[in-house]
């Protein structure tokens, strides 16, 4: 249709004038198209036709456009911007996109900062508790490899909480991917990593709308085999019925099939180990017997892969899972002294379980009033 051809055609001619020379009376000509035009590919590349330009009086331009909310358009920018990595203004400014909320942002700084700066972090071997305050992806750039006995961890829900906010399903899968690659890196020759999370229910906008479910533990599923890490157990956190929110109520009134929702009690804890083809035995002749006696399940234990444990709930975190829960999986998958990681720590409650029996932790958090929680818990 005609509007299809318009922008197609103001995409051609942007694309033909980003293999020219510009002058910044064009530049500027760009710049005021670009705050008119609403289509995000032809922003994208206007951006990408100033960047191209690799000239420091473009400079403002490109850092007019960083602020831009949409990250695809900030990338953009980024991308022009960081072939004037010396510039005192870009320099300020890559400092204040460390913090973008988006992850892709956040990657690419640290492909920028490098060469520029000297905080790449050290890889160390971790022989003590230790709480990280950072960005995860950059924290477990600086843990040794193979330096972990266990990670068990409770990732961000996509867009179900303020503080997890993603542009799309498909980056928030992305962005646990990288995660996934960086805890393949650092657990130990088969041991083990434990993924709790759910399908997540984003609710419907309006009545003209309907609410959408994304099945978050099946659609990692493929990607974690992927990295390295084999399938082992598939273990059903149940929570008490009383604890769900109340789905089935209009359907409870008029019965109508299609219209039946069940009430959501249930979160998956998927169980991996990393792939190699030693046998568990070999990992456990690696400790002595005095280690192995005071690491033994003793009392009642889970019999079944269901586990019925209630939620926990916090005033300052709106996600936290049980103090039960982390203690079933550290006990059933580590021995004394090692080491238990979790990548998403909130309020540490990994942590707090770590120190009841017996094991370090090595706990990564990036927000600020989370961390502070998590210090006070652990003293």
């Amino acid at each position: 249709d005609l509007g299809n051809f318009q922008e197609s055609f103001r995409l051609s001619a942007i694309k033909e004038l980003g293999r020219k020379k510009l002058s910044m009376k064009e530049v500027i000509l760009l710049q005021k198209f670009f705050h008119s035009e609403e289509n995000s590919i032809i922003k994208r590349e206007i951006i990408s036709t100033i960047g191209r330009q690799r000239k420091e009086q473009n400079l403002d331009v490109l850092i007019e456009f960083s602020h831009e909310r949409d990250p695809k358009l900030a990338l953009q920018a980024l991308r022009g911007m960081s072939y004037f990595k010396s510039n005192t203004k870009v320099c300020s400014r890559i400092m204040e996109l460390k913090k973008h909320k988006n992850e892709l942002v956040r990657e690419f700084i640290q492909h920028i900062i490098p060469s520029n700066h000297s905080n790449k972090p050290s890889k160390q071997k971790i022989s003590t508790n230790k709480i990280i305050h950072g960005d995860v992806l950059e924290s477990l750039r600086g843990v040794d490899d193979g330096a972990v006995h266990l990670t068990f961890t409770s990732p961000p829900y996509y867009n179900a909480r303020d503080y997890s906010i993603y542009t799309s399903y498909e980056e928030y899968l992305d962005f646990l991917e990288r995660v996934f690659v960086q805890l393949h890196r650092v657990t130990a020759e088969g041991r083990f990593f434990v993924f709790n999370t759910s399908p997540v229910l984003i609710p419907r906008t309006s009545r003209q709308t309907s609410s959408r479910r994304y099945a978050i533990p099946f659609d990692t599923h493929a990607r974690i085999q992927k990295i390295g890490f084999e399938f082992i157990d598939d273990i059903i956190w149940k929570k008490p019925d009383p604890s769900a929110k109340n789905r089935n109520g209009g359907f409870f009134q008029h019965r109508k099939p299609l219209a039946y929702k069940p009430n959501l009690v249930a979160e998956y804890l998927m169980v991996y180990r990393k792939k190699t083809d030693k046998l568990l035995d070999w990992n456990m002749r690696q400790y002595d017997n005095d280690v192995v006696e005071q690491s033994k399940v003793g009392g009642v234990y889970e019999h079944t892969n269901v586990w019925e444990i209630g939620p926990s709930s916090n005033k300052i975190h709106p996600a936290i899972f049980p103090k039960k829960l982390a203690e079933n999986v550290i006990k059933y998958y580590s021995y004394v002294g090692d080491l238990v990681l979790d990548p998403f720590a909130g309020i540490g409650t990994v942590g707090m379980a770590c120190m009841d029996n017996n094991r370090k932790y090595l706990l990564i958090e990036r927000e600020d009033r989370y961390v502070d929680v998590m210090k006070k818990n652990l003293e």
